[in-house]
Formats: structure tokens, C-alpha cells, sequence
């Protein structure tokens, strides 16, 4: 391996002589503790340095001090151990999707652990539970799990996104009305904590930490291996597309309402949302069953909202996968390389009054409209009586708004060049437009929809709730010195 070469321009601009000495000082004491130990990092301008540091979201890039490649559990323990030694903070890279460059740090200076050599994964047909290798893209954990007995576990669309953040921070996808969140079907865990030991996790060894991870695992350790719960993935399953033409706010108004109150009673089979763009708006989904069954449930909401089931297609559970996914390549692994350019926030909120739906549906027509770029809004039916998310009581794991009704992604794109400055403040006012006059506790954000805005204090806020104070203090027990830091991760208890 070859000492890596210090990012001055990252990391020491402005200065003292003094800084720049110790924090040279801290590269080199990392790299010769990583050779020490045998484990592999990337050079620096090597293809796989260039492809593991590339940001997901082109609009927010980092440099880390090094990039470990790791390949087994004990060299992601090393690692970690060489980081204390160093002073350097360490961040691990699952799919490298976060949308706001999580991780990469969020930030110059961390040793970024890429985790996506590690995927494999190992079905136990007698027992249902599958271990999963930690750096497990979707794609390839969907894959394996329905090759090796068709099974399958909640989770996401996109078969790029690392198993790792998914899971550790909620996982929602369209089958979690049906099946709940990928975190729900999480029964253990092996994790590196922050003193570099290895502990395992579950309801019943070192509960507190199981609770943790299940929601706010990246600030917590490092995930080297999952034990998931599977369901049986046989049977039908009808993905499906119903255009809407609200040509007025009015009618918008009353279509929005209506998809609302539809999600307070959706049937638990039936997994959907509303997809607002600029030109065209749809509802879309997911539902566990043939066309017909499709048709029953879904022609109570069709009927209010003037939609027409223009797409209704049957398959298999992988089917549904490679369409939702826009690829017939699900099985993603350490070469995935997409990229975009983007700022995104999230909502959840409990369900709208008029007033604040008329807010919604006036700034699409009258404001977002008249932005040209490629944005989306996109609202999840989240919960309602028969979502399994909101059938788990909220204080089962760190997932801190399972009793929202809807859960919004805005999410605004160029596709090519450099996102404007200031752009950010569409979907930034479109959120506002909707939260404004709500009591603090009706609405919430979602981390792995992260707002690259939000400051620390204001993040752990909103993506939390009120599991924060909990959070906090296992984060002390666990991390007391913040290593796994990142700048909108949970902090230790004072």
C-alpha cells in the first residue's frame, strides 16, 4: 500500500502551521496503522479510490483522509481501532446513495470505511433468517434472498442503495404498508462500536443498542453483519399507474383531499403514493394480488379523483422490483455508479386540515409550476390503520413517526451542470408552505431523506422526535467521543 497524500486544499486552508503539522501528522499515523494491521484502503487516483469517494448527490462532494476497502469484519474493527489512534472521525459507506453524502462524512477529514465488498448473503431455509454482510446493496440482497428460497424482506426501490443506511435509519419502499419497514424485519446485529470491540444486538443481548440501531444506527457503530426475518415472496403482485388531470387548484384540492382520506382505511394489500411533477401528476403503487383485486381495491379512490388505471401489470416479486428499480440489473454491487444532482428535504405530517392542503395545492400551482427544473413531489400513504409501519407501537425501535399518515420526498434536479445558488429554496418553501401553523409535533423529517440544510441541533430535532433524549444517552454508553460523528448525526448525552 502507498501513503496517501494529504488533501491540503480540503483540509488545511486557512490554517495555522501548527494545524497543518498535527493534521499531517494524524494522515500519516493512519495510513501506517492501517498497513500495520493488513488493511486495504484505496490509492489515492486509483479507479477504485476514484469510484468509492464519488458522491451519489454531485452537488455535495467531500475528500476523506483515506478510504478503507474493507473486505471482512476484522478489517473494519482495524480501522476503526486506527482511527481512535489517529484522531480521525470514521464514517462507514454502504451504498454511498445519501443524498446528502453521509457517507463520505458529510464533511472533509473522516476515514470512510467502504463497506460494498462486503454482500454476502446466506439464507437459512429452516429458520427464514437470512445473514446479510453489511455492505449488501438492495438489489443484491433481493436477489439472493429469492434465489435461495423465495424470500424476500421489506425494503426499498432502488437496488444501488446500501442495505446498511436503508435499514439502520427506517427503509421504506412499496411493500411497507403491507410489510412494514426493512428496520421491522431486523431480529440481530453484529456492530463495531467506537472503542473498536465487536458486540452483538437483539431483543434480548444489549437491548438499549438494538433499539438504537433500528432508526439511528449510523451515529451509533458500524454494522458488519445483519440477521433479517424473511417473508415468503410467492404469489401475484400488480404494480400499477392511474394518471390525474387536475388542469385547476380546485379540482387538485379535492383530489389531494381525497387521496388523504383514502389513506386513513387503504387496504393493508395495497402499497401507494401520489406523484406530483411539474408536467404530470400520478398515483402509483404496489398491491399484493392480481389485477382484479387491484381494480376493487383501488376504484373507490379512482371514482373521487377522476384517475384512470392507464398501467396494471401482474408478475412475480422480482418483476415488480425491476420495474420499480428502471433496470433489469438489480443485482448491484461494488461497481454501482450513479450519480445526480440535486437538493432534496423530506415531511412527515399527521393528516391536513383544508387550510393546509389549500396552502399545499396553491404553492404547486401558483410557484413550483413555474420552476422549469426536474423536480418532484412525492407523498407516501405512510400510515393509517391498516400500515404495518403504524401497527408497530412507536416506541419499539428508534423509528420515531410511525403514527404519520403521509411522508413526503421534494426533491429538485438538474440534469446537467452545477445546481443553481438558491435553489434550494422551492422545495425548501413548498415544505414550508405546508408545515406553517402546525403545531411542532405533527410534523417530522425522514434521515434518509436528509435536508443538507438543516443544522445539527435542527436535524436531530426533526428526524427524531421524541426518541432524541433515549438516543443521546445510548449514544454516551456507546460513542461517548463521537467518533462515528457526522454533521446531522445523533450527539452524546452531556
Amino acid at each position: 500500500m502507498h501513503r496517501l497524500t494529504l488533501p491540503f486544499v480540503a483540509l488545511l486552508g486557512g490554517v495555522t502551521a501548527v494545524s497543518q503539522v498535527s493534521a499531517v501528522e494524524s494522515v500519516d499515523a493512519l495510513t501506517d496503522c492501517l498497513t500495520a494491521a493488513s488493511v486495504p484502503f484505496d490509492e489515492a487516483g486509483s479507479t477504485d479510490y476514484d469510484l468509492d469517494v464519488s458522491s451519489f448527490n454531485l452537488r455535495l462532494n467531500y475528500t476523506p483522509v483515506a478510504v478503507v476497502a474493507a473486505e471482512t469484519a476484522q478489517h473494519v474493527q482495524d480501522a476503526v481501532a486506527c482511527a481512535n489512534e489517529a484522531g480521525v472521525k470514521a464514517t462507514a459507506k454502504c451504498g454511498g446513495h445519501s443524498y446528502a453524502s453521509f457517507g463520505l462524512g458529510g464533511e472533509d477529514g473522516h476515514l470512510v470505511i467502504e463497506m460494498s465488498r462486503m454482500n454476502k448473503v446466506v439464507l437459512d431455509n429452516s429458520t427464514g433468517i437470512a445473514t446479510v454482510e453489511g455492505g449488501t446493496r438492495l438489489g443484491h440482497l433481493a436477489v439472493e434472498l429469492f434465489n435461495q428460497g423465495g424470500r424476500a424482506i421489506s425494503h426499498g426501490t432502488c437496488p444501488g442503495v446500501g442495505v446498511g443506511g436503508h435499514a439502520l435509519h427506517g427503509g421504506y419502499g412499496l411493500s411497507s404498508h403491507t410489510h412494514g419497514l426493512a428496520l421491522d424485519w431486523v431480529v440481530g446485529a453484529t456492530v463495531v462500536l467506537a472503542n473498536s470491540t465487536v458486540v452483538n444486538c437483539s431483543a434480548t443481548e444489549n437491548p438499549d443498542l438494538f433499539w438504537g440501531v433500528r432508526g439511528a444506527g449510523g451515529s451509533m457503530g458500524i454494522v458488519t453483519e445483519f440477521r433479517f426475518d424473511t417473508f415468503d415472496a410467492a404469489g401475484n403482485f400488480t404494480y400499477f399507474v392511474a394518471p390525474v388531470r387536475w388542469a385547476t387548484e380546485e379540482k387538485a384540492l379535492i383530489g389531494v383531499s381525497a387521496v388523504q382520506e383514502f389513506a386513513k382505511t387503504m387496504p393493508a394489500e395495497l402499497n401507494m403514493r401520489l406523484f406530483i411533477a411539474r408536467s404530470f401528476t400520478n398515483i402509483e403503487g404496489l398491491y399484493y394480488g392480481d389485477k382484479a383485486g387491484l381494480q376493487a381495491a383501488l376504484q373507490p379512490l379512482l371514482n373521487q379523483t377522476n384517475a384512470t388505471l392507464a398501467m396494471a401489470t401482474t408478475g412475480d416479486w422480482m418483476a415488480q422490483l425491476k420495474y420499480f428499480g428502471g433496470s433489469s440489473n438489480l443485482d448491484q454491487g461494488h461497481g454501482y455508479a450513479e450519480h445526480q444532482t440535486f437538493y432534496s428535504t423530506s415531511l412527515y405530517t399527521k393528516e391536513l386540515s383544508e387550510s393546509q392542503l389549500q396552502n399545499f395545492v396553491g404553492y404547486w400551482f401558483n410557484t413550483a409550476k413555474n420552476n422549469t427544473r426536474d423536480w418532484y413531489v412525492q407523498i407516501d400513504l405512510h400510515g393509517g390503520e391498516n400500515s404495518a409501519v403504524s401497527n408497530v407501537s412507536v416506541d419499539d425501535t428508534a423509528y420515531a413517526h410511525r403514527d404519520y399518515l403521509l411522508m413526503y420526498l421534494l426533491y429538485d434536479r438538474v440534469d446537467s451542470g452545477e445546481y443553481p445558488a438558491g435553489g434550494q429554496t422551492i422545495m425548501e418553501n413548498f415544505a414550508s408552505n405546508i408545515t406553517q401553523g402546525m403545531e411542532r409535533a405533527d410534523w417530522g423529517m425522514y434521515v434518509n431523506y436528509p435536508n443538507s440544510g438543516l443544522n445539527q441541533e435542527d436535524a436531530q430535532a426533526n428526524y427524531w422526535g421524541s426518541h432524541l433524549e433515549r438516543l443521546q444517552a445510548i449514544k454516551k454508553s456507546v460513542d461517548p467521543n463521537d467518533l462515528f460523528h457526522y454533521p446531522q448525526g445523533i450527539l452524546p448525552a452531556v
